[in-house]
């Protein structure tokens, strides 16, 4: 059975994975088997550990979502982890494909989300309302193919389904989330939707970590590959905090 993740990075402390689109990264009421399970079990073979192993899970992606995930091997740098990602000190950076261009090439979208738990949806709104969360990200057109077009997206919060709601509000729903307005489906029920970039300093070592994951092996993506030029590189990026 083919794992449904890359090690990315790997110490004593932390754990970073690229996640196949598809797999729940936490459990909920389906009881199917999670990333944190399979992960669980990764580490308690490769370092023969007796008993239960620690893994703390330090924030999530969406299952039809691909991309970076980080998980604290120890107790501690998970909660140095959550203080990192509370404080906004963690650049995040993904890649979506949308069928309709946005109204700018770059530009800022700030609204306010409430979530209906029991149907695991999430409504925007241009202004606050009752029981509603502040969610803000930053965007930009990197190209265009065959009527798609890709975005980078830098979410500057961490809302429950932040960048698919607030990208469908602009009019540009993500190719395959029919959830949020994508009119079709596509196959293995995935979105177009990858967490590509992660950057932040390491909780124990303190040293500068950015991960990069490369997008899943599927024939539509790789169209975009193309785009991954000077505009996209690493060595460009601004690695500033909000």
């Amino acid at each position: 059975m083919k794992k449904p993740f890359q090690v990315i990075y790997e110490d004593n402390h932390l754990l970073v994975v690229n996640k196949d689109p598809g797999i729940l990264v936490q459990g909920d009421r389906t009881g199917d088997v999670t990333l944190l399970d399979v992960l669980k079990e990764y580490v308690k073979d490769k370092y023969n550990k007796p008993g239960e192993v620690f893994l703390g899970l330090v924030h999530r992606l969406d299952r039809p979502v691909s991309g970076l995930v980080v998980f604290a091997r120890t107790s501690k740098a998970l909660e140095r982890m959550n203080e990192i990602f509370r404080k906004r000190l963690v650049q995040k950076t993904y890649w979506a494909v949308v069928r309709r261009k946005p109204p700018e090439n770059a530009g800022k979208l700030v609204h306010w989300l409430v979530k209906n738990e029991q149907k695991n949806v999430v409504t925007a709104h241009e202004y606050e309302v009752p029981g509603s969360q502040r969610a803000e990200l930053t965007y930009r057109v990197l190209g265009k193919i065959n009527e798609h077009y890709l975005l980078e997206v830098n979410p500057l919060t961490g809302r429950p389904h932040q960048i698919r709601v607030q990208l469908a509000s602009m009019g540009c729903p993500i190719r395959g989330d029919v959830k949020y307005g994508y009119d079709r489906a596509v196959p293995d029920k995935k979105i177009y939707l990858h967490a590509r970039r992660l950057y932040f300093v390491h909780p124990v070592k303190k040293e500068p970590l950015l991960c990069r994951a490369a997008l899943p092996p599927d024939p539509f993506w790789e169209e975009f590959l193309a785009l991954d030029d000077e505009a996209t590189k690493d060595k460009n990026m601004d690695f500033t905090f909000e």
